[in-house]
């Protein structure tokens, strides 16, 4: 399954209003979705997007890929690079849990 971080319109003719949502790719634009992380006003511009930095980080961290207006709303808030830096910091644990410990002789 293809998660996606997508827009989801919302409200009436020439004043949309979106909500932020993690959806399967196959779903339809305005159809059904797994879970809302936010909402988007384009009146009142990127900065003032709400989006729960939280569940942003959990689904980035599950491998969901994120369209390009969601790119420019998490780039303008930091989830991004928080992102990342969650991420380098998960395979830095993973190399230090290998274990360096050579077999017992006799075993």
């Amino acid at each position: 399954m293809a998660v996606k971080i997508r827009l989801s319109r919302q409200g009436r003719h020439e004043l949309p209003f979106y909500r932020i949502v993690v959806a399967d790719s196959r779903y339809s634009r305005d159809g059904r979705y797994i879970e809302q992380i936010g909402y988007y006003d384009p009146a009142k511009g990127l900065e003032n997007a709400h989006v729960n930095e939280e569940l942003a980080l959990k689904w980035l961290g599950q491998g969901a890929q994120y369209s390009d207006t969601i790119k420019g709303i998490f780039t303008s808030k930091g989830l991004i690079a928080k992102a990342k830096e969650l991420k380098s910091q998960t395979t830095v644990k993973k190399a230090k849990v290998v274990s360096t410990k050579s077999p017992k002789k006799g075993e």
